[in-house]
């Protein structure tokens, strides 16, 4: 009797031949070899090779990050760094503005003529002066928390924004910022840096250095700088004699201190060969604008007493041999004077 064996089916072939007419063919014909090259990196992912039998359980792994992804990180970090670099450089320079006074500014290097300019102590500048330029330029420059209040911003962007006339001004960090550090052309880049260096300006510096820094660094006339040589050429005087209309017709020479021009005997040119424009400037301040601010504030007194100064320049008499005393005339200022 024989033994019964159970019977074992063959495995299923793989890669079985086709039915039909092409059936011979497709016997004679050897099984296709799939070569997977090496990973030249790992997660790397080879193109799907056709006729792969793992093709449908392969995983598709994402692309992984290529050299251009690591270059913009790295330019990323280095620009962090140098802004950082940058910001550090600019709060440094502008905190040591409480002690030292750059003798040029960019508006002075810019001007590309020559410069008629000396540094005064604030302690040698009429109050008049000073009275006069917290009305005209910048009455809350004591009060103000910051360079500029949100509302004045807002209203300075719209209008420029719209084509329309600057409805506030400048304050005075704005301009003194613009002074220092930029140009004068008009446009948002400049607008933007200058509100972000007045910003820092009026956080690091108290309101009497940077009432010292403006009037030292205004333009009064064509490349004449600053209030020592303001005074000497145009009046004849040290900045601690100036009277109270002298002080307000100078604020009229601030908007537009190219159009001025001195007259023949001293003083600021009012007459019928003067720029019509520039004596429309001087006599509205002087007889309008100023008093009138002035008075709303109750007096020259309160005015300076806003930026914390109760004093006169007489207090400081005493100093007034010192060399930013401004005692005697400037040699700029004799040499413009020689040439006109």
């Amino acid at each position: 009797m024989r033994r019964a064996f159970p019977r074992h089916e063959p495995a299923p072939d793989p890669w079985p031949a086709p039915v039909g007419s092409q059936a011979w063919r497709s016997a004679a014909l050897p099984r296709p070899t799939v070569i997977r090259p090496a990973s030249p990196e790992p997660g790397y992912v080879h193109p799907p090779v056709p006729g792969d039998p793992l093709l449908q359980r392969r995983p598709v792994l994402p692309p992984a990050a290529g050299p251009r992804l690591h270059r913009r990180r790295r330019l990323l970090v280095r620009l962090v760094v140098a802004f950082l670099a940058l910001q550090l450089v600019v709060a440094t320079f502008i905190g040591s503005l409480r002690w030292w006074a750059p003798p040029r500014t960019a508006f002075m290097l810019e001007s590309g003529e020559p410069v008629v300019y000396q540094y005064a102590s604030l302690d040698h500048v009429s109050r008049y002066l000073i009275a006069a330029v917290i009305a005209h330029e910048d009455q809350q420059l004591g009060t103000r928390s910051g360079a500029f209040s949100m509302s004045q911003l807002r209203s300075r962007t719209w209008a420029y924004v719209t084509g329309q006339p600057d409805p506030a001004g400048s304050t005075i960090p704005q301009q003194l910022a613009k002074n220092i550090f930029l140009w004068p052309h008009q446009d948002p880049a400049r607008k933007a840096i200058e509100a972000a260096l007045a910003s820092e300006m009026s956080w690091s510096l108290p309101p009497q250095r940077l009432m010292e820094l403006y009037v030292n660094y205004a333009q009064f006339g064509t490349g004449l700088y600053g209030i020592c040589a303001a005074s000497w050429y145009y009046f004849g005087e040290p900045p601690w004699s100036m009277t109270q209309y002298q002080a307000d017709q100078l604020m009229g020479v601030l908007p537009d201190p190219d159009r001025v021009r001195r007259a023949a005997g001293g003083g600021l040119d009012l007459g019928p060969q003067a720029d019509p424009q520039a004596v429309d400037l001087i006599n509205g301040a002087a007889n309008v604008h100023v008093p009138t601010e002035l008075e709303g504030m109750g007096g020259w007194q309160a005015a300076v007493a806003t930026i914390g100064i109760h004093d006169t320049a007489a207090t400081h008499a005493a100093g007034a041999s010192s060399a930013d005393a401004c005692s005697t005339m400037p040699q700029s200022v004799a040499q413009r004077l020689d040439q006109s």
